[in-house]
């Protein structure tokens, strides 16, 4: 493993590197809400079109050890982003042919392959570049970074295609269909040269990454590391509750996402708030996102004073019960855009501070033993398929019900939550409780 001192500061990739990871991510899983509602898709088809294309970061544990057995994982990085490059610039040049939405949905779909393959690979780099006491260093500045990268998409990358569209090609903000082509297709081509510049700039500043101890050698001993992985992760004492723990913690944000967007968006005729595309990006992508960013470290500090077992139902409580702040919008359908963002903000916090708790419960109780990262992705991927189908039927379920009956709805489904954080077991013992206990 290269030392820390055997590499450049951290400073001048860990940060690019993790932006960059975040924007093709939430590009894919959160601002195509926004761009399929723009373009003239329904509540139902937008929400589902975008909960598919998180499909590959939920299979990456199952080709992540494939990876290791072919060149370097900077290869891979400056490899991927290159191609999200190419793929980008492809995306902004169809979007004025006949049928392009299919044409552009093959192209998310390939993007989510090649961004996930560069979560994987960029990850590598940080962990096999880094000693443990430089990666515990950089962790902080690697979560922020991500986030900053979440916090740009959804608010900077949003609000410029709503200034776009209604400042310089002068239309009706609240229109929908191919009006709004002219100006994705610039984010696009603009998200294209930003993904060579990163291609550029890790060229030059990023390590190259070693190889993990116990990496494969052929496509044999790479199955096999999969397959006993994957069978010593049902070997676990409670496995059964700890995935019913990773599918269901947050089964009722996986409801909430994608119909909480498009209600910020939707019509008052359709019980919606009528935001334009750049009040959606202060209101969500900004205040909503340095909330949930504030709750995460007020819930980091929450778990490290009383320890992750008396945290775990309050945490839980933080997750779901906040969650009435959008029936209390959609019954009074405020007009005010501080009202508006205050409903959000709370919202956001509070789950902030509570999704601390899953992740927590991943490292400390799912993911320990042999294959601790195999384990962690696996529980992280149970995650990532709750939101996927949840995400997928929520934008039809809204539909049948309106968005009253449907963040009723949300709030019933926080019961499997509760239950589920009451069950969850606690098999391994850490020093903060055995210190408790004494």
């Amino acid at each position: 493993m290269q030392t820390a001192t055997a590499i450049k500061n951290p400073l001048t990739w860990v940060p690019s590197g993790y932006f960059t990871m975040a924007l093709t991510y939430n590009l894919l899983t959160a601002a195509t809400v926004i761009l399929f509602n723009n373009l003239g898709m329904d509540n139902g088809q937008a929400a589902a079109y975008a909960s598919m294309l998180g499909i590959a970061y939920t299979v990456k544990p199952l080709f992540a050890a494939f990876l290791e057995m072919y060149k370097s994982k900077k290869f891979f990085v400056l490899a991927t982003q290159i191609i999200q490059g190419f793929g980008y610039l492809a995306i902004a040049g169809i979007m004025h042919l006949p049928n392009y939405v299919t044409l552009m949905m093959g192209l998310f779909w390939i993007l989510s392959f090649i961004g996930s393959t560069q979560d994987i690979t960029s990850d590598g780099v940080y962990v096999t570049s880094l000693d443990p006491k430089t990666q515990a260093k950089y962790c902080g500045v690697q979560s922020f970074s991500w986030n900053l990268g979440k916090l740009f998409m959804m608010s900077a990358v949003v609000a410029s295609t709503g200034y776009l569209h209604e400042h310089v090609f002068k239309h009706d903000p609240h229109a929908t269909g191919s009006v709004w082509v002219d100006s994705w297709q610039i984010i696009f081509a603009a998200l294209g040269g930003f993904m060579f510049v990163a291609a550029a700039w890790h060229w030059k500043f990023m390590p190259q990454g070693s190889r993990a101890d116990h990496a494969p050698n052929n496509t044999r001993e790479a199955m096999g590391t999969l397959v006993e992985a994957f069978v010593s992760f049902f070997q676990k004492k409670g496995i059964w509750l700890m995935i019913g723990f990773a599918l269901l913690f947050r089964v009722s944000y996986g409801f909430l996402l994608a119909p909480s967007m498009l209600f910020m968006k939707d019509s008052l005729q359709n019980g919606g708030l009528t935001l334009t595309n750049q009040q959606f990006g202060l209101v969500y992508g900004s205040f909503g996102l340095i909330a949930n960013v504030v709750g995460s470290l007020i819930g980091g500090f929450y778990v490290a004073k009383v320890g992750l077992k008396k945290a775990l139902f309050p945490l839980c409580c933080c997750v779901n019960i906040p969650n009435v702040t959008f029936l209390l919008l959609a019954i009074y359908k405020p007009s005010d855009y501080g009202i508006i963002s205050a409903g959000v903000v709370v919202e956001q916090l509070f789950f902030g501070i509570g999704s601390v708790g899953f992740m927590i419960y991943l490292m400390q109780q799912m993911a320990p033993g042999k294959f601790t990262t195999a384990h962690y992705a696996f529980g992280t991927g149970l995650m990532a398929l709750c939101m996927i189908l949840t995400g997928m039927v929520s934008g039809y379920i809204q539909q049948a019900l309106g968005y009253v009956g449907y963040f009723v709805f949300v709030m019933i489904a926080t019961i499997p939550s509760f239950i589920i954080c009451w069950l969850a077991p606690f098999h391994v013992k850490h020093e903060h409780e055995m210190a408790a206990k004494t």
